[in-house]
């Protein structure tokens, strides 16, 4: 096995033209753990620890866009400007693993391994991310709608990786929930992340199908049969329960049946929206 080290995306992307097979390495909490416990045997492999560009994150005030890196932890989104700009991303980033998983993985590795259960994508659903992908040929801008295709399926084509994620800044609230088999550094069973403003909802549902689902025709029926600007009555809050379960597909698994993660999403969806108005 070698070991590349490279300090700019451009030398990533020559390393990945001459070596498409080779596994990027950024964090490392997924790939060690199909090391370790998968016996995945990778071959050569690209760090990208060095590359500061990956690990930075900016401000765009006349787009009201963010732009974060593939390579800045989560712990630097839990607190500051970054969790003022996306609070959801932060309350999604406090749940992931204990603080040294945390001070290593990465928004990056999420994509890269594209987990319905991974906790930092039901948040680009929801905000509709934008996801920058360089490669031999260039860079492109994917839809997070696009990007997921499968469970740990990505659209990614040879050579290319994701380099940021581009998000907008909403006005409103946006929060994010989930539920595991304990109370700390756990797996999510199921999780949700909704963002509500005056005349717009989102809602984006992890670990109840292949992909990140969002419960369009919930979003439509909300905004279509409730006043925005008040909160949810008992009613609406069944309704729109009903509707966010009929929009999951879960399955059968060793950490949750699927009644229990359609049941889940559907009381963690009202609790977020009765929240979003307290």
């Amino acid at each position: 096995m070698s070991v590349a080290l490279p300090t700019s995306v451009g030398e990533v992307v020559d390393l990945l033209a001459h070596n498409p097979e080779a596994t990027l390495l950024a964090g490392g909490t997924d790939l060690m753990v199909e090391v370790n416990l998968h016996g995945r045997r990778p071959g050569d492999v690209v760090a990208l620890h060095r590359v500061s560009e990956l690990r930075t994150w900016s401000l765009d005030t006349s787009r009201r866009t963010v732009t974060i890196g593939s390579g800045v932890p989560y712990a630097e989104m839990e607190t500051g400007e970054l969790a003022r700009l996306v609070p959801a991303l932060a309350e999604a980033a406090r749940t992931v693993g204990s603080p040294q998983i945390r001070a290593a993985g990465t928004l990056g590795g999420n994509l890269g391994t594209c987990s319905p259960a991974g906790d930092g994508l039901p948040i680009l659903s929801a905000l509709d991310a934008l996801i920058d992908v360089v490669g031999p040929n260039g860079q492109r801008q994917v839809r997070f709608a696009d990007f997921m295709v499968g469970v740990k399926k990505n659209s990614l084509q040879p050579s290319e990786f994701v380099r940021s994620v581009t998000l907008p800044l909403v006005e409103g609230w946006q929060g994010y929930a989930k539920v595991g088999t304990r109370n700390a550094m756990v797996i999510a069973t199921a999780s949700v992340c909704l963002v509500r403003s005056i005349d717009h909802v989102a809602v984006a549902l992890g670990a109840v199908g292949p992909t990140i689902i969002r419960a369009t025709e919930a979003e439509r029926w909300l905004v279509a049969n409730h006043v925005m600007s008040s909160p949810p009555n008992v009613e609406t809050l069944s309704e729109f329960g009903r509707m966010v379960r009929e929009a999951s597909r879960p399955i059968d698994d060793h950490r949750s049946t699927a009644a229990y993660r359609r049941h889940a999403v559907g009381v963690l969806a009202q609790r977020l929206l009765t929240r979003s108005y307290s």
